[in-house]
């Protein structure tokens, strides 16, 4: 037979091959937990090449792979910034409404391809997520022996004071510190850490009381909620500020744990006293929200009371000197609304109603012409890795007391202005997993993107941002509600449900690395880290998530790695803000 012959067959053979190889590649990725019985149901099929949008797929039974619905995928989608190599179809099987255990199965080139299981009911992300969160943070407890004797008598940075901050949570699966906030140097990127925990557990207590006793969780979610106040009230200090940090220096010693303030590689110094922005404000409000409760832990409700409006008088008078620039920001404005907001509720005083319209006015004053909030008194965007959504439900909170329509009018403004611009910037590039996008400061520039810059204020800190994903899933539909309620899902127009709904599943597997971020469900989570004092990684808790590449300072690209030569937390790593936004995102969809 003839030389060019054969290599000719050899050569269409083998490119046969590589191309039957290459589609054989192929993922489905679902929230591998469990999808609200009315709300949205989406999941991406993962391919090394584009699939036919006229493929067809299957939900089947978990149990006996019986065909119980059927659809089309939708069109192929390639991401650049992600990799061209890999596509993405969408499925929507929103149609779906039968309770049970399911998969989804697809046939691509003869070959089968199945998801990973879930379950379909009415409010099953709250019903699983709620119970796991609340056993979370009790495993989070700083209730070690060791860490009760330390904490009860710890030392002030530079003195030989030392005061009682026992209790609290440890703030990460790997740190057994406990802050109210941290990057406090940096002035625009501060987190809500134990006060936002301990809001978000109150909140969830007296949102969805009837689905909580339901589920047997509403005692021991209040009871944790309490704890938090009780850590709340010891770090409150004579003098009327509030204690930011105790640190542990990574020391097995916990003699060595201080109050500080921190800085940059783990330096730290004595300016430990919380502006509104460095959890002061949080810390306020969650005190005035629990203090309306008929229970108490170690304090009386009046004690509670007592001490948010004792520290709210302290801010307004010394918040801008704790401050590191001097200055209110938009972090203090969306805390010191949320305390204004909630001592408005509990007391009725004038004072803390005009504050919280003061505040509220303020957040309106700072829409850029683009849509997103102004950081500072200049041009910064504000960008958050955790608290993102924190404005807008600040202000939905607010508006539960507001009844003036010159107020509620702005306020409302403000929220809807703040959603559309979040939509719009989401949904403006090609976009398979919904992930919410962002503007941004980087190189002096305003730049949009999915995650955070990796060169920022901070010097060193970027990490997955599930915080950030459950914050604005809250947000869209706690806002929506006020601003575009819907028939449809959680109570608001389809296009926020789906937003919502996206960044949820997102925390619980359907990414692209097809990993449950809520360690101890789903079937695909990231390895135990083990801490001091018998603490490490918890079930129920939320990972930190995916990030831009590494090594790309604007954030672009992709990434996510479970070994990285001791840096692989900022992707694996636990965090009490994912969580605790998370609790927020699964107890607004489960209002409506």
């Amino acid at each position: 037979m003839n030389s060019k012959i054969i290599n000719g067959s050899l050569l269409v053979m083998l490119l046969f091959m590589a191309i039957t190889t290459r589609a054989s590649e192929v993922q489905i990725l679902v929230n591998q937990v469990a999808y609200n019985l009315r709300g949205p149901k989406t999941a991406i099929v993962k391919s090394n090449v584009p699939l036919d949008n006229n493929l067809r797929f299957q939900i089947i039974t978990a149990a006996d792979n019986a065909a119980v619905f059927s659809g089309k995928i939708e069109k192929a989608q390639q991401m650049a910034d992600w990799g061209t190599e890999v596509s993405y179809n969408r499925i929507d099987f929103s149609g779906f409404t039968k309770t049970g255990a399911y998969k989804i199965q697809l046939a691509v080139n003869g070959k089968i391809y199945q998801s990973y299981n879930f379950t379909i009911d009415e409010a099953a992300i709250s019903k699983i997520a709620i119970p796991a969160i609340t056993d979370f943070f009790f495993h989070q407890r700083a209730s070690s022996p060791q860490e009760q004797e330390a904490d009860k008598s710890i030392l002030l940075f530079g003195s030989d004071k030392t005061v009682d901050l026992s209790g609290g949570w440890c703030d990460a699966s790997g740190d057994v510190s406990k802050y109210f906030s941290h990057l406090a140097y940096t002035n625009f990127m501060l987190p809500q850490q134990i006060p936002m925990v301990t809001w978000s557990m109150a909140n969830t207590v007296e949102a969805i009381p009837a689905l909580l006793d339901q589920i047997g969780a509403g005692e021991n979610l209040k009871k944790e909620g309490l704890y938090g106040a009780d850590y709340i009230m010891r770090s409150l200090s004579p003098e009327g500020y509030f204690y930011m940090t105790v640190f542990s220096y990574f020391d097995k010693n916990p003699k060595a744990r201080r109050v500080v303030g921190l800085l940059a590689d783990s330096k730290t110094t004595s300016d430990y006293q919380c502006a509104y922005r460095e959890g002061g404000g949080m810390a306020v409000a969650s005190l005035a929200r629990v203090s309306q409760w008929k229970t108490h832990g170690d304090f009386s409700s009046q004690q509670y009371l007592d001490a948010a409006e004792r520290a709210f008088a302290h801010l307004q008078q010394f918040s801008t000197k704790y401050a590191d620039d001097g200055k209110d920001n938009i972090i203090d404005d969306y805390c010191a609304l949320m305390a204004a907001a909630e001592l408005w509720k509990a007391t009725g005083k004038e004072i803390y109603r005009n504050e919280a319209r003061r505040r509220a006015g303020n957040l309106h004053k700072r829409l850029s012409p683009a849509g997103y909030f102004i950081a500072n008194d200049s041009k910064r965007p504000f960008w958050h890795a955790a608290d993102a959504g924190l404005p807008i439900i600040a202000l939905a909170r607010y508006l539960d007391m507001e009844t003036d329509g010159k107020f509620r009018n702005t306020a409302l403004s403000t929220i809807k202005t703040a959603i559309d611009y979040n939509l719009k910037i989401t949904n403006e590039t090609i976009n398979p997993f919904g992930y919410a996008r962002q503007s941004f400061l980087y190189k002096d520039k305003v730049q949009n993107g999915f995650f955070i810059p990796h060169e920022n204020e901070s010097g060193w800190w970027w990490q997955g941002e599930n915080a950030r994903l459950g914050s604005l899933a809250a947000a869209a539909i706690v806002g929506g509600r006020l601003v575009y309620p819907g028939k449809g899902p959680y109570g608001v127009k389809s296009e926020l449900a789906e937003f919502a709904g996206n960044l949820v599943s997102w925390i619980l597997g359907c990414n692209p690395y097809n990993m449950c971020m809520m360690y101890g469900y789903g079937q695909n989570n990231v390895p135990y880290m083990a801490a001091m004092y018998g603490h490490g990684t918890g079930k129920g808790g939320i990972s930190n998530g995916i990030t831009g590449k590494d090594g790309r300072g604007d954030g672009s690209g992709l990434d996510f790695k479970v070994e990285d030569n001791g840096n692989e937390w900022r992707w694996s790593e636990q965090w009490i803000p994912h969580t605790g936004w998370f609790l927020q995102a699964v107890t607004a969809m489960a209002t409506n």
